[in-house]
Parts: structure tokens; C-alpha cells; sequence
């Protein structure tokens, strides 16, 4: 590549926690593949937490919603009139066939992208059982029709997320645990709720939230986590929207050792944390994606998806032990608490040398 110019690839996705964690790999590919770091076109803050300052990309520019006509959204217009400066760029839309008619090729349209410098996964078929990471690391080799010349792959890229916190987050983590007088603890993080756990009005009810577990599972699961480990600290983690519904699993714990933050924990205070704790148990969610992207040894609990195309893959090794999932187990609530527990308690520790530093050093760092 160091006889061409470098260029830095566009890439769209407008995706959730979870999917946006899974775009890693494919960043990291396409910036070795073209020379430069990534653009990315996002959805919700998320992006920015997870990737300012990543040398796998330049810059994110998102939006909060990306509902409504492209006229009557001012963010997604600000953001697909900004396109018009990255012309030159190749582009590589991550999104599903139906929202790429209906909400990106507008956008692109509006910019003047020429087609010949785009591609998109729709035209890139989801093998059968295939990974999500695998398909676009597959979507990853494709190239615009205008960029034939770029350097195409020559090793083994990794196909598994690495995502590791900023020395800010390290900090601000290091100060919460010493307030909550936790410092040096154990930790182990627990993620009870998923995108629809919470409707307008409260907590969806179980029967129609296939990734639901109940709450008093949750809160038994405590109880065992701290039998087995009585020195460590069980913290619910969630969404300052979720704090209501993770406080009635913490009060039907009743342990002193378990923790509810009031506010929910913000995603680059639970980056910090996954990167220091023991291990977590979640549902099949986006923190449980960053919590494999981080190097935390996991508990994975699916309901109706396949695990063989959503199991979060670990890019440092660490154990991803998933439960339940299509097509045996379509809910969540199928799964019973001796199953979890145990396989919590199997979980191997982190791999050297993360295994070897304490959380002070860690946070140190």
C-alpha cells in the first residue's frame, strides 16, 4: 500500500449496541486493505464511545434517530449533506436490503456519491448457519468498482472484536469502585435486560420478551454467584432506564453485595469495568458483545436467535460459554438457574497475562 495514496473508507451502519461492536473487525480490515483509518456513519452515541480515539477509524458522524423522511429528520440531513465532502472515498453500507433503499441510498443520493464507489452486503448472501462477523468480514473483500487498485488481503484478519477502554474510562471506573468502597473487589457483572426489556410504560411483560429471564432467577443467582465467591461484588448493569426494573432484582437478592448503581452505568464506565471484572452473565444483548470485545469471561443466555450466528466472539481468547438459543431453547425463561450457575462457576479465568493483573494495576494502566 505504500505506493498508493491512502484512503479512508465510508462505512454505514445503523445498528444498535451490539451491532456496532460487531463492526470491528471489518474496520480493522478495510483500514489495512485501503491504508487509512474508517469514517463511520452511525447510529446513537454508542459509536462515539466505542470508537473515539480507535486507530481503526478517523471519525464517526452520527445521528439519534433515523425515523421520518430524510427532510424532516435535521440530524440524518446535516449528516447526508456532510457525505458530499467524502466523495472520493469508497463506501461500504452494512445495512439490511430493505433499510438501504429506504433510509441510506436517500442519504447517498443527496450527497452525490457515485455508484461505482459503493457496496453494499445486501448483494453479499448470508451463508447458511454463517456468522454476523464472518459475513462482513466475506463483505469486507468486496471493492467498488472505482477502487480496483486497492491492495487487496495478503493474511488471516481476526474475526472476533477488540475493544479495549480509554485511559479515561479506566479512571473514572477506578473512582466509582472507590466511592462504592469496592475497589480491588471481585467483580462480577450481571446484564438482566435487553433493547425490549422497558416500553413506554414500564417492563415489557415476559411473556412477550423472548430474552426475559425472571427476576427472581436473577436474584437467586446472586445469592449463588456470592456463595461460591462470598468476597466479591455482583453489580446489576443497565441503561438509566432500566435502574427501576434491576433495583426489584437487587431488593429480592437482599445482599449487601450486590450492587444496583441508581443511574444505570454509563457504556464506557462498563467497558472499564468488564475489562477489570471477574466475569459477567448476561442475555444475548450488546453488552454481552463488549463484554467478549473487552476480554471478560462470559455466560451467554439466548432465546429466539441462533447462537451459531450471534455468539460474541473474544479477539483475546477469554471463555464465551453460551446457553440456550434456537433451535432448542426459543426463550430465555426455558433455561433453568442450576444451568447458568453452573456454568458460571465453570468459567476458566481470563488468559495470561490479563489474568495475572489485579484490578489495581489495571486501572493503572
Amino acid at each position: 500500500m505504500s505506493q498508493r495514496a491512502a484512503r479512508h473508507p465510508v462505512v454505514i451502519r445503523f445498528g444498535r449496541l451490539g451491532d456496532t461492536i460487531l463492526l470491528q473487525p471489518l474496520l480493522h480490515k478495510l483500514r489495512h486493505r485501503y491504508g487509512g483509518a474508517c469514517r463511520l456513519v452511525s447510529l446513537g452515541d454508542c459509536s462515539r464511545v466505542l470508537y473515539e480515539g480507535n486507530e481503526d477509524v478517523a471519525e464517526v458522524r452520527h445521528f439519534d434517530s433515523q425515523y421520518g423522511a430524510l427532510w424532516l429528520n435535521p440530524q440524518r440531513l446535516r449528516t447526508a449533506l456532510s457525505l458530499r465532502e467524502l466523495r472520493e472515498s469508497p463506501f461500504y453500507i452494512c445495512e439490511p436490503d430493505v433499510r438501504t433503499r429506504t433510509k441510506v441510498r436517500p442519504m447517498l443520493a443527496l450527497a452525490g456519491i457515485p455508484a461505482e464507489h459503493c457496496v453494499f452486503i445486501e448483494d453479499t448472501p448470508l451463508y447458511e448457519a454463517e456468522h454476523w462477523v464472518d459475513w462482513l468480514m466475506r463483505f469486507a473483500d468486496e471493492t467498488p468498482l472505482a477502487f480496483r487498485d486497492a491492495l487487496c488481503p495478503d493474511r488471516a484478519w481476526p474475526c472476533a472484536p477488540h475493544l479495549e477502554p480509554t485511559a479515561a474510562e479506566l479512571d473514572e471506573a477506578g473512582q466509582w469502585l472507590a466511592h462504592h468502597d469496592m475497589y480491588g473487589r471481585p467483580l462480577v457483572l450481571l446484564q438482566p435486560s435487553n433493547k425490549r426489556t422497558m416500553r413506554w410504560n414500564g417492563v415489557r411483560k415476559r411473556e412477550d420478551d423472548d430474552k426475559s429471564w425472571p427476576v427472581e432467577r436473577w436474584a437467586a443467582l446472586c445469592t449463588a454467584i456470592l456463595d461460591h465467591m462470598p468476597e466479591a461484588r455482583v453489580v446489576l448493569c443497565g441503561s438509566a432506564a432500566e435502574a427501576a426494573y434491576l433495583a426489584t432484582i437487587g431488593k429480592a437478592a437482599g445482599h449487601a453485595n450486590v450492587i444496583t448503581p441508581r443511574e444505570g452505568l454509563p457504556l464506557g464506565q462498563l467497558r472499564a469495568l468488564l475489562h477489570i471484572a471477574h466475569s459477567m452473565v448476561s442475555v444475548d444483548t450488546g453488552p454481552a458483545h463488549l463484554a467478549a470485545a473487552v476480554g471478560c469471561p462470559l455466560v451467554v443466555l439466548f432465546g429466539n436467535r441462533w447462537p451459531s450466528m450471534w455468539t460474541p466472539r473474544s479477539a483475546t481468547g477469554s471463555a464465551v460459554h453460551a446457553i440456550g438459543g434456537l433451535p432448542d431453547v426459543p426463550r430465555i425463561d426455558h433455561i433453568g438457574l442450576d444451568e447458568v450457575a453452573q456454568a458460571w462457576r465453570q468459567l476458566p479465568p481470563r488468559p495470561a497475562p490479563m489474568a495475572r493483573r489485579p484490578p489495581q494495576q489495571a486501572l493503572r494502566a
